[in-house]
């Protein structure tokens, strides 16, 4: 087969990315679009370089050690990146590589400037734009400069911000090849990018314009600020004309200079508005070629439009996917803040979830929305509405009230009007349920004969029968939990906290007083859960041998290190606690609502972090005497308010209503959790069944491994399971896309044009320098901050405040250990906030970048009754 060396622009399209690497692959298909213009030019391909480098020992031994580097340890980096660009340099370009290449520059023109441009493989990806990461040289002249040159390029592709970007993408520096563009330069008179989309709110129909004068290097380097524009629906809505000292121009050798601008022109706009309206039309025409918005490099020659460079934006939170035709404006919110999980889900999790969830859930991102749109722009519903969400999570009722105050919600058509006998009586609220723990055993009772009939009868299916078998229990799934009693039952715990807390800051100017009043409640599943954790290490402590075994194994990914427990003195009775910890709690982990995360009982040691703080920190019989003392408080509260509230007027009345009120969240706070326990005990039993049909699949050469059924949605598992056959490349395209939204920060509140909201909180009551969050656990602590992204990594001491993006259940056998929380989602009535509040934990959550902002280590003070978090030192 003849090696081609070289490629013609306008021979390349987006298919060709391996031989020509991204930027090439990308201004071929631009090429192509009707009315696009891009400079000539064309492609030294991907196999030039692989035959330039083939055959060097030295480099292939230097890339190993690359690929085996730290991406934290930059010295190192520097170092290897540096040795591996100078041998890279240092090769003689093939003779025939060489002449094809100055044959093309023939054709072109041998003695005009040209642009010699880096085009990796890994470059302007979907997922990863690498944007900036390898080199580009401007008005290169002659031949042999041109060679030169793009042996530098080559080289580039080892910059130590390339090899960085490269690492923590998870792309191995091995598998990457470069090409490089070779195009006729052009001079423009103004130059710079279109982002069409607002790349900071997210918006889709903002379209964001930076300009300035000459080359684009100027902005691309920062040497100058540029002209904004904001061009929607064909008019600039908004500009920002700066003051543009300096601008970057060819020299007439070759190469370019920073030039001083005329002082004249320097607060001339760079565009006027006719020409910033046409290019965002240039500009969307290329976004819907691409089915995606875009950022585009662009320069202005003599009034007319070149494209010189387009890529996607990779840093835009994607928008759900609607139906065809709807063009409402759509306003969602998210569901992982109010279930205190944000990461991004694999397909198998968020379609499993959007199955058995009371509402209609829309993905995006590898998150979960829910869309308000028609509660918001009803007046009859909104300010409930808002009510509910706001009492979750008061920064997604600020970001809600954002988007309604610019009006772009439409009321509901409210159909033909009922005549008023037609219609029916307003529904009152049911009547409150009595006080009566009974009522909780029996909805326990009937939620666990549910999951027994559940694991009963799944363990004979397989195939097609068992999908046709889950979609049945699914509705059974729903049905537990839209149990009314069972949504009562939690709603009267919950009301009686909102009563207590209101009427005792009325009457005795008392904030959160039910925090301490709810210390150690009774059937609280996620607390009792973090409490068993010090029986079991208790059951660790008194032997040396399996502290050092549990030490050394905390990092094992597979379950099967417990069966050698046995062989260590003590080991038997360590391993006869923690099974009984994972008959009980085994399904549970954290991210628990995402069925693809390892459960405790496939990964115990997961909990080895935490078992082996427990060791350290805690004396035997810190269970039982961690519970006593929380009730001790709560009595103790219980008494101190109600003679308080005897000596006011009407002070027998007030007493009375508060202590039934005391007693009815005593009685129903803790089942608040218990609902979610029996969710995670039906997901258990259905991914043992998926699993071994997964693994089905595996035998029969479906899929490669039982991890890829992960990538496939519920409906797309359930077809191969039919058919025996999986689309090629979906499960890869679908591990690029989790890459991706894993490193996406998913908003409070999303619109249909893809706005991102987060809300604020306006509060002028918070010291400087504070950060500022929600209050959810009364009281003041100081100490040591240590940031925790991952339940295996913990390894904390007694009077540790901890600090991490969010806490579901899985997080609270850490909750036992620490003096204090902080967290970056969350509201009064979710997971963390309930069991910090069951513990007597001062907490504060909600705190915007918190894991960014306060470092590990530092020194902190959390206000948990006043909602602020002070950094220290």
């Amino acid at each position: 087969m003849t090696r081609r060396y070289v490629l013609d622009l306008r021979e390349v399209d987006g298919t060709r990315a391996e031989a020509v690497g991204g930027k090439g692959a990308h201004l071929g298909e631009l090429s192509r679009i009707d009315g696009i213009r891009v400079p000539d030019g064309f492609c030294v391909t991907t196999e030039a370089f692989r035959r330039t480098v083939a055959g060097q020992p030295s480099l292939r031994e230097q890339l190993d050690r690359l690929s085996r580097t730290d991406p934290d340890d930059g010295e190192a980096l520097r170092t290897l990146g540096a040795r591996v660009r100078r041998t890279i340099e240092e090769i003689p370009v093939p003779g025939d590589i060489a002449a094809a290449i100055t044959g093309a520059l023939a054709r072109y023109g041998e003695q005009d400037a040209y642009a010699v441009r880096s085009s990796a493989t890994a470059e302007d990806l979907p997922t990863a734009s690498f944007a900036g990461q390898q080199d580009t040289y401007l008005n290169v002249l002659g031949p042999e400069a041109v060679l030169r040159h793009i042996s530098r390029c080559w080289a580039s592709l080892f910059t130590e911000r390339a090899v960085v970007y490269r690492r923590r993408n998870g792309i191995d520096h091995r598998t990457v090849h470069m090409a490089v563009v070779v195009q006729r330069m052009v001079f423009p008179q103004a130059s710079g990018i279109l982002f069409t989309a607002d790349p900071v709110t997210g918006n889709r129909k903002d379209a964001t314009i930076d300009a300035g004068f000459g080359l684009g290097e100027a902005l691309v380097s920062g040497l100058v600020d540029p002209d904004v524009f904001t061009v929607r629906d064909g008019e600039v809505v908004a500009r920002t004309i700066s003051v543009k000292e300096r601008a970057v121009q060819p020299l007439p050798a070759g190469g370019t200079r920073t030039t001083t601008v005329d002082a004249r022109l320097q607060e001339r706009p760079a565009l006027t508005d006719e020409q910033a309206v046409r290019l965002v039309a240039i500009g969307r025409r290329i976004e819907a070629h691409f089915a995606r918005p875009q950022d585009i490099e662009w320069c202005l020659v003599d009034d007319d439009v070149r494209i010189v460079q387009s890529r996607p934006i990779t840093t835009l939170f994607p928008v759900p996917a609607r139906d065809p035709g709807d063009d409402e404006h759509h306003v969602y919110v998210s569901v992982g803040h109010g279930q205190m999980m944000t990461d991004a889900m694999k397909p198998l999790g968020h379609s499993m979830w959007q199955l058995t969830a009371m509402v209609p859930m829309h993905e995006a991102g590898g998150r979960l929305y829910v869309d308000v749109t028609r509660r918001l722009a009803s007046p009859a519903t909104r300010e409930a509405t808002l009510e509910a969400l706001g009492k979750g999570d008061p920064l997604v009722r600020d970001a809600l009230e954002t988007v309604l105050d610019r009006g772009d919600l439409v009321p509901p058509d409210p159909g033909p009007a009922v005549p008023p006998s037609a219609a029916a009586p307003p529904a009152g609220p049911p009547d409150p349920i009595p006080t009566d723990p009974a009522l909780l055993t029996g909805l326990i009772a009937r939620s666990e004969a549910s999951v027994a009939a559940l694991e009963r009868d799944i363990r004979t299916k397989s195939g097609p029968a068992l999908f046709a078998f889950l979609l049945e229990a699914f509705e059974e799934h729903k049905r537990v939990l839209g149990d009314p009693l069972s949504i009562r039952a939690i709603m009267a715990g919950m009301d009686a906290t909102w009563w207590l807390n209101e009427k005792l800051l009325e009457w005795l100017g008392e904030k959160n007083a039910a925090d301490t009043l709810t210390l150690s409640a009774p059937g609280n599943i996620t607390s009792e859960m973090g409490l068993a954790l010090l029986d079991v290490a208790d059951a660790v402590r008194p032997w040396p041998a399996v502290v050092d075994f549990l030490r050394e194994s905390q990092h094992r990914e597979d379950a099967g290190f417990l069966d050698d427990l046995a062989k260590i003195a003590g080991g038997t009775a360590a391993r006869t606690a923690i099974d009984a910890y994972l008959d009980r709690y085994g399904m549970r982990c954290v991210g628990e609502i995402d069925i693809t995360r390892p459960r405790w009982s496939e990964r115990p040691a997961a909990l080895v972090p935490a078992i082996l703080d427990n060791v350290r920190n805690f004396a035997p019989g810190a269970a039982g005497r961690h519970f006593e003392e929380g009730g001790r408080r709560a009595r103790e509260k219980e008494q101190e308010v109600l003679a308080r509230l005897r000596t006011l007027p009407d002070g027998e009345w007030k007493a009375e209503e508060t202590r039934r009120m005391i007693e009815r969240v005593r009685t129903f706070t803790g089942y608040r959790e218990y609902p979610k326990y029996g969710i995670v005990c039906r997901y258990s039993a259905y991914k043992r069944a998926l699993l071994a049909e997964a693994d089905r699949l595996v035998r029969a050469g479906v899929l490669a491994e039982r991890e890829d059924a992960f990538h496939l949605t519920f409906q797309e598992f359930h077809a191969a399971a039919r058919s025996n056959r999986v689309d090629d490349g979906l499960v890869q395209r679908r591990k690029e896309a989790f890459r991706a939204h894993r490193a996406l920060t998913p908003p409070r509140v999303l619109t249909s044009d893809g706005e991102a909201l987060n809300g604020a909180y306006r509060r002028a009551d918070v010291p400087d320098g504070a950060l500022t969050g929600l209050p959810v656990s009364a009281g003041t602590v100081e100490g040591r901050a240590r940031v925790v992204l991952d339940l295996a990594d913990a390894d904390l001491e007694a009077g540790d405040i901890l600090v991490t993006p969010f806490t579901d259940p899985g997080w609270s056998p850490l909750f036992v250990g620490i003096a204090g929380l902080v967290a970056e989602v969350g509201g009064p009535m979710t997971h963390g906030a309930v069991i910090a509040r069951e513990y007597g934990l001062p907490a504060v959550v909600g705190v915007a970048g918190a894991t960014r902002l306060i470092r590990d280590g530092q020194r902190i003070r959390v206000h948990g009754t006043d909602g602020c978090v002070e950094i220290l030192g």
